[in-house]
């Protein structure tokens, strides 16, 4: 008996969900100009930050350091 409930319930709600997904893949096809515009923004922001750790100055001389042990390096 718990069994059958089981399964009859889990397959109620695979439909139920299913349908839910459906209509929300609908009602949301993709993105609109502002969520673009925060995406852009957020990239560019982290893009920011990543050139000003790159170039400072102690993560500059290790990574010269590794380029230079790379290029000096016995084949």
């Amino acid at each position: 008996m718990y069994q059958m409930v089981r399964e009859r319930l889990g397959a109620l709600m695979g439909g139920v969900l299913g349908a839910v997904r459906r209509r929300a893949a609908r009602r949301d096809a993709g993105m609109v100009t502002s969520e673009y515009a925060m995406g852009i923004v957020a990239a560019v922001a982290f893009a920011v930050v990543l050139y000003k750790v790159v170039t400072s100055g102690t993560v500059s001389a290790e990574l010269q350091g590794i380029v230079k042990g790379a290029l000096d390096a016995r084949m």
